[in-house]
């Protein structure tokens, strides 16, 4: 299978593998592990969160749910307020909620550095884009599986992240859909060509395989769950795997 001439992959399980990878940029984003504390115990957040810097992760990332555009219901900014002493690492709010021009200052105010809206969320994604970066935070977009990366054509100007979905929103321990790994790449290129530092996030069923296949595709940031939380030797140890598979893929795509 080729895409736009540049990429083939052949399939290898459910995960696809490139065997001619996106080229890199001179100076790639550095990889980044990004926790959600979708699996983590509610009752006892801050601890968790703790837990996660401890054991090595980058940033961690609130799947902040509205039970509307994705049927669950999960964080409210009070809840990330709360955990936000407890930490120094970033915090992303990935707002899968309708109307994020709404709540786009709460969740910056309470301590989130980035805000990451669906495209598919707004009526008018320039403006609701323009609002958060007039609030002082960084500015990302998702894109479901089924949103093509021509959606950002024009609003890259304001993106500092772009977040590829490999599953469809709402729910935590999904498998990753290896088919999104061209559409990754895609989204690659368009944010080298941005003209300044854009990350391109996969969410969605990663784990230390799967891994290998979004950063040969161009992916840098890597948000996983469920494999964290399940490892049997403990999340220092989890953390430190997938970041070693990410960072073996990179070099075998250099």
């Amino acid at each position: 299978m080729s895409f736009d001439g540049s990429v083939t992959r052949r399939e290898a399980g459910a995960t696809a593998v490139y065997d001619r990878p996106v080229p890199l940029p001179a100076s790639p984003r550095p990889i980044e592990i990004v926790p959600s504390v979708l699996p983590a115990d509610f009752s006892r957040l801050g601890e968790e969160c703790l837990a996660l810097e401890e054991a090595g992760v980058d940033r961690i990332q609130w799947d902040v749910m509205d039970g509307r555009f994705v049927p669950n219901l999960t964080f409210g900014p009070d809840i990330v307020a709360a955990c936000r002493a407890a930490v120094r690492v970033p915090f992303e709010a990935h707002l899968m909620i309708e109307h994020p021009d709404d709540l786009a200052a709460r969740f910056v105010d309470a301590g989130c550095e980035l805000l990451i809206v669906h495209a598919e969320s707004t009526r008018h994604l320039h403006r609701t884009l323009g609002h958060v970066r007039s609030l002082g935070a960084q500015v990302g977009v998702a894109l479901n599986p089924a949103t093509p990366p021509v959606a950002l054509a024009h609003v890259l100007d304001l993106v500092d992240h772009i977040l590829v979905m490999t599953v469809n929103p709402g729910f935590g321990g999904q498998a990753y859909l290896a088919s999104m790994e061209p559409k990754v790449a895609e989204a690659r290129r368009m944010a080298d060509a941005a003209g300044h530092a854009v990350d391109v996030e996969v969410d969605g069923g990663i784990d230390p395989v799967t891994a290998r296949g979004a950063v040969r595709a161009g992916a840098n940031r890597l948000v996983a769950g469920t494999s964290l939380y399940r490892d049997p030797e403990g999340l220092g140890h989890a953390v430190a795997e997938l970041r070693a598979h990410a960072l073996g893929a990179r070099e075998s795509a250099a």
